[in-house]
């Protein structure tokens, strides 16, 4: 194995640098109070605003930056802020100060028979990072995330962004150095080193976070399956996976054929370029001869392309795809959707079980029996009866903002919250107990 270069070794020493700050910083923030937390959250919404011509300028040369390499429109969309867009970004800010704070909560407790009192209360996970492809509002929220629940956020974003999110960490530690609490009672500050940008854009300085065992405590990648596969795979941090979706609907043989219209156009079409979309459609075959002409012509008029086994091609040969094992796979994130006719209902469920992400899985039925069966047989983070798989959702559960949505069975399982960025610990208090 060669010598580190140089600049491997600063850029190395640099990151430890900033992994120690993070790490002392983290045992400042933990105890806070929420009024402290909650006015630096509104001291980085402010700043934001205010600041709001600094990073659009930062962002102008990521952008033109991406251009240049021949990135597609759809990530240049991802990649840009504007004025308004800042400010959405900032609006969402002061929502996560409006959430319960998570920290303290009894999770359980009891007083034990020997008279002890047990109790389980929620505590920050402390240094969480977060490792993210070119979408710098990401930035933002995760930081608020963090904050909130009382962690300090470790943020590697991709390098297509790197000028955008250097001008918007900068701007949320200037507004923690300047942040007070609402409440007087709360004289405690956010430290400013509760926000921190990975130093460097190689893919060396995303080793040395993913290594960071000791200085940071969990790492959260979002993006891609190529993304999340390689943290998973490279990292010696614990590590929650997110956001790989494969959904399916399955109309049952007992389903209104409008309403599975309806519900697989949604999950299709409302917004395909993300994890809850539906990138599978199975049909039975009692149904199938009602509901695929209606689905094919409703799915084309949005500009969708189906790519259809034998028996779903035989209803327009001329215009559905043929379907290959990878289609069912694929994770399209675009106006592409995968199909196969059915002959029972345990037939769908050995399809997702097979193909299927663990994401989110929606059955379309009038059958109690047959949604009950589904609901207990799919192993999914979400399933819905009757509703689209967009609605796994932070906010649409009524959880307030995500950080993603977790796909593994460790720890948090489906949209992560507030409460998910949290552990736990047990305190007892007694009276001078001794065990004998």
């Amino acid at each position: 194995m060669s010598e580190p270069t140089a600049e491997e070794v600063e850029e190395r020493e640099a990151f430890l640098r900033v992994a120690e700050r993070a790490r002392a910083a983290a045992a400042d923030l933990a105890p806070l109070p929420r009024a402290a937390k909650d006015a630096a959250l509104h001291a980085i919404a402010d700043a934001l605003v205010a600041r709001s011509g600094e990073i659009v300028k930062a962002n102008e040369g990521d952008v033109a930056r991406a251009r240049e390499n021949g990135i597609s429109e759809y990530m240049i969309d991802r990649l840009s802020l504007s004025t308004e867009r800042i400010a959405a970004i900032a609006a969402a800010v002061r929502q996560v100060a409006a959430l319960p704070d998570p920290v303290g909560e009894t999770v359980r407790g009891n007083v034990l028979p020997n008279g002890l009192d047990l109790r389980q209360i929620r505590v920050p996970l402390g240094v969480v990072g977060i490792i993210y492809e070119g979408r710098p509002n990401v930035t933002v929220d995760a930081a608020a995330l963090c904050l909130k629940s009382g962690n300090v956020a470790m943020l590697r974003g991709s390098s297509s962004a790197f000028d955008s999110n250097t001008a918007l960490v900068g701007i949320m530690q200037d507004a923690l150095r300047s942040s007070r609490p609402t409440e007087p009672q709360s004289s405690t500050e956010v430290p400013a080193d509760a926000v921190q940008l990975v130093p460097g854009t190689s893919r060396d300085s995303v080793k040395h976070l993913m290594r960071a065992r000791g200085l940071v405590d969990v790492l959260i990648p979002r993006g891609g399956a190529s993304l999340i596969n390689s943290v998973v795979e490279e990292s010696t941090v614990p590590v929650i996976e997110t956001g790989v979706g494969n959904c399916a609907v399955y109309v049952d043989a007992a389903a209104d054929v409008d309403m599975a219209v309806d519900i697989l156009v949604n999950a299709k079409t409302q917004r395909p370029s993300v994890c809850n979309a539906a990138e599978t459609f199975l049909v039975h075959k009692d149904i199938a001869d009602a509901f695929i002409p209606k689905a094919l012509d409703a799915l084309r008029a949005k500009g969708v392309t189906v790519h259809g086994d034998d028996r779903v091609r035989a209803y327009d040969p001329e215009k559905v795809v043929a379907a290959t094992e990878d289609d069912y796979y694929a994770e399209y994130l675009s106006l592409d959707i995968a199909a196969r006719v059915v002959d029972t209902l345990h037939d769908a469920v050995v399809h997702i079980r097979t193909y299927g992400s663990g994401h989110t899985e929606t059955i379309v039925t009038g059958s109690q029996p047959a949604a009950k069966r589904f609901v207990a047989l799919v192993d999914s983070a979400a399933v819905m009866v009757n509703a689209s798989t967009r609605f796994t959702d932070g906010e649409e559960f009524g959880f307030g903002a995500e950080i993603g949505i977790s796909t593994q069975k460790l720890h948090a399982r489906g949209p992560m919250g507030l409460p998910e960025l949290t552990s736990t610990k047990y305190v007892v208090t007694g009276e001078g107990h001794l065990r004998g």
